[in-house]
């Protein structure tokens, strides 16, 4: 889905006009082409500056939720500019949820191991502490020179064709993106080897990112195959791969994201399935057809609100995905408690291996129950029967024939090609949640999103009535409503939900126990 209401920051500015996602990297930033007359892509990257909006220092501030508006100068926080480019990248090439909290862990983990040889206790998590360096060599220049390096090798690996974009942005700051030394007394050596050594692990570890198990870039290699066809529902308890709109007049087949995912290593669990849930309520269980109507009860009463909600955290395929969501209240922490290098590494870290896991578990309980998903149970239980709900964009609520009932989504999306037990979104965002709670020291967040009027993503000019504001006081309450919004949307049961909150928190603990082991070294 193409978020429309272009998010944007108070305050950052760029030649005087405050830029969204779309503007500053559609633009042709990735391929080199100058934005709006604005210079060169060099121009661009270095132009804007992060600058704290005149709200920052009331008690609810706006969330950055389009943070690629804003490229900090090369004398910011390295940490927020990788971070910021590895979500593009992910906005560019639209990798599935699993594979970008991948993506956001291994780069955060590069990071975070090149960082580790100019800290006096802090273990990398492939390579201990045999890189670090003298005290003498702790200094900012040092630190910043390595991990952008780390995060350049991790960059290419993941997204070779953002390469462009990753090679101005190094070039900008001072760097020779082709300098592959591997001397080890060097910012730029550690940064290669540290990089070196979580790839070479990475690339077996049972994600396929190379195609080598099976043909194709994080292709299945289980042979999975899936029970119901997309006009037949020989199973009202199983996944169906949907025949959906491809946005030029045509339909394509779903093909299920990750069915193997469940197999990858993790970084701290023990297996995907250390947290896996008891099995979702099943057909024709009086459970299972009260969440089904519970579903058709929300669509018929949504109100502008629920909508908002189901809209925001959508996160659809060019979006940073809810992975990189949660990335974004990183980035909103980091400007809220004035992060300095040194604990955005560690933050980031923490955050990207915790949702890396939460992808893993999720995907697990994925497969193991390959469960149905609401459109499908809807269109199976409700076929010939007249029911009260969402018809579609500006239709309202209607009768309808349970046949034609759809989720609140946009029409491109429906419903994600994959099982709906347990909910990627409760799992990612509980997760984040959790140990972003327990790096502040506290569940505070008092964060807000303000929705104006008109300018509904699914129904333009018409939704909301009048300007909304999300607000999620705790990272708790967001991560809650990140969940219940697919309720609303219509692509998550009620358990699916729940559980998926359940398993995120003891994964972010998990996670959070790890890796405190790893930065006190005791690792």
């Amino acid at each position: 889905m193409d978020r429309r209401d272009e998010r944007k920051w108070h305050a950052p500015l760029f030649k005087s006009t405050v830029l969204s996602r779309r503007k500053l990297f559609r633009s042709g930033l990735g391929v080199g082409v100058a934005l709006a007359g604005s210079g060169t892509v060099a121009d661009v990257i270095s132009g804007c500056a992060f600058n704290r909006s005149a709200d920052a220092a009331k008690s609810s501030q706006s969330l950055p939720t389009a943070l690629s508006s804003i490229i900090l100068d090369m004398n910011g926080n390295a940490v927020l500019q990788w971070s910021n480019l590895c979500l593009q990248a992910i906005r560019d090439t639209r990798p599935g949820p699993p594979m970008v909290a991948r993506a956001i862990a291994i780069v955060q983990t590069c990071i975070y191991d090149a960082w580790t040889a100019y800290d006096q206790v802090a273990v990398g998590t492939r390579l201990g502490g045999t890189l670090r360096r003298p005290a003498s060599e702790h200094t900012l220049a040092n630190k910043k020179q390595a991990i952008s390096y780390a995060a350049y090798s991790a960059l290419i690996d993941l997204f070779p064709s953002e390469t462009p974009l990753f090679n101005a942005f190094m070039e900008k700051q001072g760097y020779d993106p082709s300098d592959k030394s591997a001397d080890p007394t060097t910012p730029t050596g550690i940064g290669n080897i540290a990089a070196e050594a979580v790839l070479m692990f990475r690339h077996n570890d049972g994600s396929n990112q190379l195609g080598d198990l099976h043909t194709g870039p994080y292709s299945d290699y289980t042979g999975y195959k899936p029970l119901n066809a997309p006009d037949v529902i020989k199973d009202p308890n199983r996944w169906q791969p949907l025949r959906v709109a491809n946005g030029s007049g045509g339909f394509v087949v779903q093909k299920y994201i990750g069915p193997q995912w469940g197999r990858v290593i993790p970084f701290a669990l023990t297996s995907g399935s250390q947290f896996r849930p008891a099995a979702p309520p099943q057909y024709p269980s009086a459970d299972y057809l009260q969440e089904v109507k519970q579903v058709i009860q929300y669509s018929a009463d949504l109100t502008d609100e629920q909508k908002v909600i189901a809209e925001y955290w959508a996160d659809g395929p060019s979006s940073e995905l809810p992975p990189g969501h949660w990335c974004l209240f990183a980035h909103f922490v980091s400007m809220r408690d004035h992060h300095d290098l040194d604990k955005d590494v560690k933050m980031f870290f923490l955050v990207g291996n915790a949702v890396f896991d939460a992808g893993i578990a999720c995907w697990d309980a994925k497969r193991a129950y390959d469960s149905v998903r609401p459109v499908t149970a809807v269109h199976y239980l409700y076929n010939g029967k007249v029911i009260q709900s969402w018809r579609g964009p500006y239709q309202g609520t209607q009768l309808i024939d349970g046949k034609d009932w759809k989720p609140y989504q946009a029409p491109t999306v429906v419903t994600p090609a994959f099982p709906e037990y347990i909910s990627g979104h409760s799992t990612f965002s509980s997760a984040a949640a959790e140990v972003l709670k327990r790096f502040t020291g506290s569940d505070t967040l008092n964060a807000s999103y303000k929705k104006p009027a008109n300018t509904s993503s699914f129904e333009t000019g018409v939704l909301p009535a009048s300007d909304i504001t999300l607000s999620w006081p705790t990272f708790s309450a967001a991560a809650n409503q990140a969940g219940l919004s697919r309720r609303y949307g219509g692509i998550h049961f009620e358990r699916g939900d729940l559980e998926g909150r359940k398993v995120g928190r003891l994964v972010g603990t998990q996670v959070w126990n790890k890796g405190q082991a790893y930065i006190n070294g005791s690792a």
